[in-house]
Protein backbone atom coordinates (compact mmCIF):
# COMPACT_ATOMS: atom_id res chain seq x y z
CA UNK A 1 0.00 0.00 0.00
CA UNK A 2 1.33 3.44 -0.88
CA UNK A 3 2.22 5.57 2.13
CA UNK A 4 0.67 8.94 2.84
CA UNK A 5 2.64 12.03 1.82
CA UNK A 6 5.06 13.11 4.52
CA UNK A 7 3.10 16.30 5.24
CA UNK A 8 -0.04 14.25 6.02
CA UNK A 9 0.70 13.08 9.57
CA UNK A 10 -1.78 12.22 12.28
CA UNK A 11 -2.62 15.88 12.71
CA UNK A 12 -3.31 16.40 9.03
CA UNK A 13 -7.09 16.63 9.32
CA UNK A 14 -6.90 19.22 12.05
CA UNK A 15 -4.31 21.17 10.09
CA UNK A 16 -6.25 20.98 6.83
CA UNK A 17 -9.52 22.08 8.40
CA UNK A 18 -7.95 25.00 10.24
CA UNK A 19 -8.33 28.65 9.24
CA UNK A 20 -5.30 29.48 7.15
CA UNK A 21 -4.20 32.98 8.02
CA UNK A 22 -5.48 32.70 11.61
CA UNK A 23 -1.93 32.70 12.94
CA UNK A 24 -1.21 36.34 13.89
CA UNK A 25 2.32 36.01 12.49
CA UNK A 26 0.88 35.26 9.05
CA UNK A 27 -0.85 37.71 6.71
CA UNK A 28 -4.62 37.85 6.95
CA UNK A 29 -6.93 38.88 4.13
CA UNK A 30 -7.95 42.48 4.78
CA UNK A 31 -10.01 44.65 2.44
CA UNK A 32 -8.39 47.79 3.89
CA UNK A 33 -5.09 46.64 2.34
CA UNK A 34 -6.63 46.58 -1.14
CA UNK A 35 -4.41 48.00 -3.87
CA UNK A 36 -6.23 49.38 -6.93
CA UNK A 37 -4.43 49.86 -10.25
CA UNK A 38 -6.99 51.25 -12.72
CA UNK A 39 -6.90 50.24 -16.36
CA UNK A 40 -5.74 52.99 -18.70
CA UNK A 41 -7.64 51.63 -21.70
CA UNK A 42 -11.32 50.73 -21.22
CA UNK A 43 -13.08 48.25 -23.47
CA UNK A 44 -16.35 48.81 -25.28
CA UNK A 45 -19.34 47.37 -23.46
CA UNK A 46 -21.25 44.75 -25.49
CA UNK A 47 -24.99 44.23 -25.79
CA UNK A 48 -25.56 41.71 -22.95
CA UNK A 49 -28.57 40.27 -24.73
CA UNK A 50 -26.46 39.12 -27.67
CA UNK A 51 -23.23 38.09 -25.92
CA UNK A 52 -22.49 34.39 -25.41
CA UNK A 53 -22.41 33.52 -21.69
CA UNK A 54 -18.99 33.92 -20.13
CA UNK A 55 -17.10 35.07 -23.24
CA UNK A 56 -16.75 38.83 -22.59
CA UNK A 57 -14.99 40.21 -19.52
CA UNK A 58 -14.77 43.59 -17.80
CA UNK A 59 -11.78 45.92 -17.51
CA UNK A 60 -10.51 44.75 -14.12
CA UNK A 61 -9.93 41.66 -11.98
CA UNK A 62 -9.08 40.92 -8.36
CA UNK A 63 -6.12 38.74 -7.34
CA UNK A 64 -4.91 37.68 -3.89
CA UNK A 65 -1.84 35.49 -3.42
CA UNK A 66 -1.34 33.13 -0.45
CA UNK A 67 1.52 31.04 0.86
CA UNK A 68 1.86 28.84 3.92
CA UNK A 69 4.93 30.86 4.90
CA UNK A 70 3.47 34.36 4.76
CA UNK A 71 -0.32 33.89 4.62
CA UNK A 72 -2.47 36.20 2.50
CA UNK A 73 -0.76 39.01 0.64
CA UNK A 74 -2.45 42.33 -0.05
CA UNK A 75 -5.44 42.03 -2.39
CA UNK A 76 -4.95 43.74 -5.73
CA UNK A 77 -7.47 45.02 -8.27
CA UNK A 78 -5.67 45.38 -11.58
CA UNK A 79 -6.43 45.56 -15.31
CA UNK A 80 -7.87 42.29 -16.66
CA UNK A 81 -4.96 40.14 -17.83
CA UNK A 82 -3.68 36.60 -18.18
CA UNK A 83 -2.44 34.75 -15.12
CA UNK A 84 1.19 33.68 -14.80
CA UNK A 85 1.39 30.15 -13.36
CA UNK A 86 4.17 27.68 -12.82
CA UNK A 87 3.66 24.76 -15.25
CA UNK A 88 3.56 22.33 -12.29
CA UNK A 89 0.82 24.25 -10.44
CA UNK A 90 -1.41 21.79 -8.59
CA UNK A 91 -4.58 23.31 -10.06
CA UNK A 92 -3.41 22.31 -13.53
CA UNK A 93 -2.45 18.74 -12.68
CA UNK A 94 -4.66 17.62 -9.79
CA UNK A 95 -7.68 19.95 -9.99
CA UNK A 96 -6.87 21.59 -6.65
CA UNK A 97 -9.28 24.44 -7.29
CA UNK A 98 -12.84 25.65 -6.81
CA UNK A 99 -15.07 28.50 -7.89
CA UNK A 100 -18.28 30.37 -7.18
CA UNK A 101 -20.91 32.02 -9.33
CA UNK A 102 -23.11 34.97 -8.40
CA UNK A 103 -24.52 38.09 -10.02
CA UNK A 104 -24.79 41.85 -9.67
CA UNK A 105 -28.04 43.45 -10.85
CA UNK A 106 -28.89 47.04 -11.79
CA UNK A 107 -32.25 47.70 -10.17
CA UNK A 108 -35.16 49.87 -11.23
CA UNK A 109 -33.65 52.84 -9.34
CA UNK A 110 -30.22 52.39 -10.98
CA UNK A 111 -28.73 50.93 -7.81
CA UNK A 112 -26.52 47.84 -8.03
CA UNK A 113 -27.51 44.82 -5.95
CA UNK A 114 -25.97 41.44 -5.15
CA UNK A 115 -28.23 38.51 -4.25
CA UNK A 116 -27.40 36.59 -1.04
CA UNK A 117 -23.61 36.72 -1.62
CA UNK A 118 -23.00 35.58 1.96
CA UNK A 119 -24.25 32.12 0.96
CA UNK A 120 -21.72 32.02 -1.87
CA UNK A 121 -18.92 32.99 0.51
CA UNK A 122 -20.02 30.29 2.98
CA UNK A 123 -19.98 27.65 0.24
CA UNK A 124 -16.67 28.86 -1.16
CA UNK A 125 -15.07 28.58 2.27
CA UNK A 126 -16.43 25.05 2.80
CA UNK A 127 -15.15 24.03 -0.63
CA UNK A 128 -11.73 25.50 0.16
CA UNK A 129 -11.36 23.44 3.32
CA UNK A 130 -12.43 20.28 1.48
CA UNK A 131 -9.80 20.95 -1.21
CA UNK A 132 -7.06 21.60 1.43
CA UNK A 133 -6.86 25.16 0.13
CA UNK A 134 -6.47 28.05 2.59
CA UNK A 135 -9.40 29.46 4.51
CA UNK A 136 -10.11 33.18 4.39
CA UNK A 137 -12.19 35.86 6.06
CA UNK A 138 -15.46 35.69 4.13
CA UNK A 139 -16.55 39.25 4.92
CA UNK A 140 -13.19 40.71 3.91
CA UNK A 141 -13.20 38.83 0.60
CA UNK A 142 -16.76 39.97 -0.04
CA UNK A 143 -15.74 43.58 0.55
CA UNK A 144 -12.90 43.20 -1.99
CA UNK A 145 -15.39 41.79 -4.51
CA UNK A 146 -17.75 44.71 -3.89
CA UNK A 147 -14.91 47.12 -4.60
CA UNK A 148 -14.21 45.32 -7.87
CA UNK A 149 -17.86 45.53 -8.91
CA UNK A 150 -17.92 49.20 -7.91
CA UNK A 151 -14.89 49.94 -10.10
CA UNK A 152 -16.51 48.13 -13.06
CA UNK A 153 -20.07 49.20 -12.27
CA UNK A 154 -20.65 50.56 -15.79
CA UNK A 155 -20.42 46.93 -16.93
CA UNK A 156 -23.55 46.07 -14.93
CA UNK A 157 -26.15 46.16 -17.72
CA UNK A 158 -28.72 48.94 -17.76
CA UNK A 159 -31.42 46.31 -17.98
CA UNK A 160 -33.83 44.49 -15.70
CA UNK A 161 -33.25 41.22 -17.54
CA UNK A 162 -29.45 41.14 -17.86
CA UNK A 163 -26.80 41.14 -15.12
CA UNK A 164 -23.07 41.02 -14.34
CA UNK A 165 -21.82 37.52 -13.57
CA UNK A 166 -19.19 37.32 -10.81
CA UNK A 167 -16.75 34.39 -10.80
CA UNK A 168 -14.55 34.09 -7.67
CA UNK A 169 -11.99 31.30 -8.05
CA UNK A 170 -9.43 29.75 -5.69
CA UNK A 171 -6.62 27.67 -7.14
CA UNK A 172 -3.64 25.78 -5.81
CA UNK A 173 -0.41 27.16 -7.29
CA UNK A 174 1.96 24.68 -5.61
CA UNK A 175 4.94 24.47 -8.03
CA UNK A 176 5.41 20.73 -7.63
CA UNK A 177 4.18 17.49 -9.17
CA UNK A 178 3.83 15.95 -5.72
CA UNK A 179 0.28 15.10 -4.73
CA UNK A 180 0.03 17.09 -1.51
CA UNK A 181 -1.64 19.94 0.26
CA UNK A 182 -0.54 23.12 -1.54
CA UNK A 183 1.75 25.64 0.13
CA UNK A 184 0.81 28.32 -2.42
CA UNK A 185 -2.59 29.43 -3.67
CA UNK A 186 -4.38 32.31 -5.33
CA UNK A 187 -7.86 33.81 -5.28
CA UNK A 188 -8.88 35.64 -8.42
CA UNK A 189 -12.23 37.19 -9.35
CA UNK A 190 -13.37 38.05 -12.86
CA UNK A 191 -16.60 39.65 -14.09
CA UNK A 192 -18.66 39.00 -17.22
CA UNK A 193 -21.87 40.70 -18.45
CA UNK A 194 -24.61 38.19 -19.29
CA UNK A 195 -28.07 38.42 -20.78
CA UNK A 196 -31.31 36.79 -19.76
CA UNK A 197 -31.38 32.98 -19.81
CA UNK A 198 -34.94 32.96 -21.16
CA UNK A 199 -36.88 34.96 -23.70
CA UNK A 200 -39.43 37.39 -22.32
CA UNK A 201 -42.33 35.33 -23.56
CA UNK A 202 -41.84 31.99 -21.85
CA UNK A 203 -39.77 29.63 -19.76
CA UNK A 204 -38.16 27.27 -22.23
CA UNK A 205 -38.44 23.65 -21.01
CA UNK A 206 -35.59 21.18 -21.44
CA UNK A 207 -35.44 17.46 -22.15
CA UNK A 208 -33.29 15.20 -19.99
CA UNK A 209 -31.27 12.03 -20.56
CA UNK A 210 -31.29 9.71 -17.55
CA UNK A 211 -28.79 6.87 -17.68
CA UNK A 212 -27.36 5.37 -14.47
CA UNK A 213 -24.10 4.35 -16.15
CA UNK A 214 -22.77 7.84 -15.38
CA UNK A 215 -22.66 9.25 -11.83
CA UNK A 216 -22.11 12.92 -10.98
CA UNK A 217 -21.18 12.43 -7.32
CA UNK A 218 -20.99 9.83 -4.56
CA UNK A 219 -21.03 9.67 -0.77
CA UNK A 220 -17.74 10.84 0.67
CA UNK A 221 -16.83 12.67 -2.54
CA UNK A 222 -16.95 16.35 -3.44
CA UNK A 223 -20.42 16.61 -4.96
CA UNK A 224 -21.43 19.16 -2.33
CA UNK A 225 -18.50 21.43 -3.25
CA UNK A 226 -18.25 23.74 -6.25
CA UNK A 227 -15.10 22.30 -7.76
CA UNK A 228 -14.20 22.38 -11.43
CA UNK A 229 -13.51 18.64 -11.50
CA UNK A 230 -17.19 17.99 -10.89
CA UNK A 231 -18.02 19.83 -14.10
CA UNK A 232 -15.20 18.70 -16.38
CA UNK A 233 -16.02 15.06 -15.67
CA UNK A 234 -19.66 15.66 -16.64
CA UNK A 235 -18.96 16.74 -20.21
CA UNK A 236 -18.80 13.26 -21.73
CA UNK A 237 -22.25 12.39 -20.39
CA UNK A 238 -23.58 15.75 -21.58
CA UNK A 239 -22.31 14.99 -25.09
CA UNK A 240 -24.02 11.61 -25.00
CA UNK A 241 -27.25 13.25 -23.88
CA UNK A 242 -27.13 15.54 -26.93
CA UNK A 243 -26.41 12.56 -29.19
CA UNK A 244 -29.59 10.99 -27.81
CA UNK A 245 -31.64 14.08 -28.62
CA UNK A 246 -31.72 15.54 -25.10
CA UNK A 247 -30.48 18.87 -23.83
CA UNK A 248 -29.30 18.00 -20.32
CA UNK A 249 -28.33 15.05 -18.13
CA UNK A 250 -30.54 13.89 -15.27
CA UNK A 251 -28.02 12.51 -12.81
CA UNK A 252 -29.05 9.33 -11.01
CA UNK A 253 -27.44 7.64 -8.03
CA UNK A 254 -27.58 4.25 -6.35
CA UNK A 255 -29.26 0.94 -7.11
CA UNK A 256 -32.70 2.53 -6.82
CA UNK A 257 -31.82 5.29 -9.33
CA UNK A 258 -32.24 8.23 -7.01
CA UNK A 259 -32.86 11.53 -8.78
CA UNK A 260 -30.13 14.00 -7.78
CA UNK A 261 -29.38 16.95 -10.06
CA UNK A 262 -30.08 18.05 -13.62
CA UNK A 263 -27.13 19.27 -15.68
CA UNK A 264 -25.44 21.83 -13.42
CA UNK A 265 -28.67 22.60 -11.55
CA UNK A 266 -30.50 21.44 -8.46
CA UNK A 267 -33.84 19.71 -9.14
CA UNK A 268 -37.37 20.21 -7.82
CA UNK A 269 -40.50 18.07 -8.24
CA UNK A 270 -43.90 19.67 -7.66
CA UNK A 271 -46.46 16.87 -7.36
CA UNK A 272 -49.14 15.10 -5.38
CA UNK A 273 -47.08 12.71 -3.28
CA UNK A 274 -47.81 9.11 -2.25
CA UNK A 275 -49.93 10.34 0.66
CA UNK A 276 -52.10 12.58 -1.50
CA UNK A 277 -50.36 15.77 -0.34
CA UNK A 278 -49.45 18.67 -2.59
CA UNK A 279 -45.67 18.81 -2.24
CA UNK A 280 -42.58 20.57 -3.53
CA UNK A 281 -39.69 18.16 -3.07
CA UNK A 282 -35.96 18.31 -3.74
CA UNK A 283 -33.18 15.84 -2.87
CA UNK A 284 -31.57 16.37 0.56
CA UNK A 285 -28.10 17.75 1.17
CA UNK A 286 -26.54 14.38 1.98
CA UNK A 287 -23.08 15.09 0.59
CA UNK A 288 -23.74 14.47 -3.11
CA UNK A 289 -25.99 17.48 -3.72
CA UNK A 290 -24.59 20.98 -4.27
CA UNK A 291 -26.17 23.41 -1.77
CA UNK A 292 -27.31 25.92 -4.38
CA UNK A 293 -28.15 29.49 -3.39
CA UNK A 294 -31.20 29.47 -5.67
CA UNK A 295 -32.19 26.08 -4.24
CA UNK A 296 -32.13 27.48 -0.72
CA UNK A 297 -34.02 30.57 -1.80
CA UNK A 298 -36.80 28.49 -3.37
CA UNK A 299 -37.11 26.41 -0.21
CA UNK A 300 -37.21 29.56 1.93
CA UNK A 301 -39.89 31.15 -0.25
CA UNK A 302 -42.09 28.06 -0.44
CA UNK A 303 -41.92 27.50 3.30
CA UNK A 304 -42.81 31.13 3.91
CA UNK A 305 -45.82 30.82 1.59
CA UNK A 306 -47.04 27.81 3.57
CA UNK A 307 -49.42 26.71 0.81
CA UNK A 308 -48.12 23.18 0.30
CA UNK A 309 -45.71 20.71 1.84
CA UNK A 310 -42.04 21.50 1.26
CA UNK A 311 -39.61 18.59 1.62
CA UNK A 312 -35.97 17.72 1.24
CA UNK A 313 -36.31 14.02 0.54
CA UNK A 314 -35.09 11.20 -1.65
CA UNK A 315 -36.87 10.72 -4.96
CA UNK A 316 -36.31 7.79 -7.32
CA UNK A 317 -37.13 7.19 -10.95
CA UNK A 318 -39.59 4.58 -9.71
CA UNK A 319 -41.38 7.24 -7.66
CA UNK A 320 -41.52 9.50 -10.68
CA UNK A 321 -42.73 6.92 -13.21
CA UNK A 322 -45.48 5.78 -10.83
CA UNK A 323 -46.56 9.36 -10.23
CA UNK A 324 -46.67 10.03 -13.96
CA UNK A 325 -48.79 6.93 -14.55
CA UNK A 326 -51.21 8.18 -11.88
CA UNK A 327 -51.23 11.79 -13.18
CA UNK A 328 -49.80 13.15 -9.93
CA UNK A 329 -46.95 15.22 -11.40
CA UNK A 330 -47.56 18.97 -11.75
CA UNK A 331 -44.13 20.40 -12.62
CA UNK A 332 -40.46 19.53 -12.56
CA UNK A 333 -37.75 22.18 -12.84
CA UNK A 334 -34.06 22.80 -12.30
CA UNK A 335 -32.71 25.77 -10.37
CA UNK A 336 -29.46 27.68 -10.52
CA UNK A 337 -27.76 31.06 -10.73
CA UNK A 338 -27.81 31.23 -14.54
CA UNK A 339 -31.47 30.41 -15.15
CA UNK A 340 -33.10 30.72 -11.68
CA UNK A 341 -35.62 28.07 -12.77
CA UNK A 342 -35.73 25.84 -15.85
CA UNK A 343 -38.79 23.62 -16.50
CA UNK A 344 -38.41 19.99 -17.55
CA UNK A 345 -40.56 18.68 -20.40
CA UNK A 346 -39.32 15.12 -21.09
CA UNK A 347 -36.97 12.48 -19.68
CA UNK A 348 -35.43 9.72 -21.80
CA UNK A 349 -35.08 6.75 -19.43
CA UNK A 350 -34.44 3.10 -20.34
CA UNK A 351 -35.36 3.77 -23.98
CA UNK A 352 -38.69 5.36 -23.10
CA UNK A 353 -39.59 9.04 -23.15
CA UNK A 354 -41.39 10.13 -19.99
CA UNK A 355 -43.37 13.31 -20.56
CA UNK A 356 -43.46 15.82 -17.70
CA UNK A 357 -46.59 18.01 -17.94
CA UNK A 358 -44.84 21.21 -16.78
CA UNK A 359 -45.92 23.25 -19.80
CA UNK A 360 -49.46 21.84 -19.90
CA UNK A 361 -49.82 22.86 -16.26
CA UNK A 362 -48.68 26.37 -17.15
CA UNK A 363 -45.33 26.21 -15.29
CA UNK A 364 -47.30 28.15 -12.69
CA UNK A 365 -45.03 27.46 -9.73
CA UNK A 366 -41.80 27.90 -11.70
CA UNK A 367 -43.06 31.19 -13.11
CA UNK A 368 -44.16 32.38 -9.68
CA UNK A 369 -40.72 31.60 -8.24
CA UNK A 370 -38.96 33.28 -11.18
CA UNK A 371 -41.07 36.43 -10.83
CA UNK A 372 -40.56 36.60 -7.07
CA UNK A 373 -36.79 36.15 -7.16
CA UNK A 374 -36.25 38.55 -10.06
CA UNK A 375 -38.42 41.15 -8.29
CA UNK A 376 -36.03 40.90 -5.34
CA UNK A 377 -32.88 40.87 -7.47
CA UNK A 378 -33.88 43.92 -9.51
CA UNK A 379 -35.21 45.89 -6.55
CA UNK A 380 -38.87 45.81 -7.45
CA UNK A 381 -39.31 44.30 -4.00
CA UNK A 382 -37.10 45.18 -1.05
CA UNK A 383 -35.53 42.23 0.76
CA UNK A 384 -32.69 41.57 3.17
CA UNK A 385 -31.50 38.99 0.63
CA UNK A 386 -29.86 41.75 -1.41
CA UNK A 387 -26.79 43.89 -0.68
CA UNK A 388 -26.83 47.33 -2.30
CA UNK A 389 -23.49 48.62 -3.56
CA UNK A 390 -22.68 51.86 -1.75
Amino acid sequence: MASLPQDCNNGCLEECMGEAGSNPVMGTLKAKDLIITPATILKEKPDPNSVVFGTVFTDHMLTIEWSSEFGWEKPHIKPFQNLSLHPASSALHYAVELFEGMKAFRDVDNKIRLFRPNLNMDRMHRSALRATLPGFDKEELMECILQLVKLDQEWVPYSTSASLYIRPTLIGTEPSLGVKKPTKAMIFVILSPVGSYFSKETLNPVSLWANPKFVRAWKGGTGDCKMGGNYGSSLFAQCEAVENGCQQVLWLHGEDNQITEVGTMNLFLYWINEDGEEELATPPLDGIILPGVTRQSILDLARKWGEFKVSERYLTMGDLTTALEQNRVKEMFGSGTACIVCPVSDILYKGETLHIPSVENGTKLATRILDKLTDIQYGREESDWTIILS
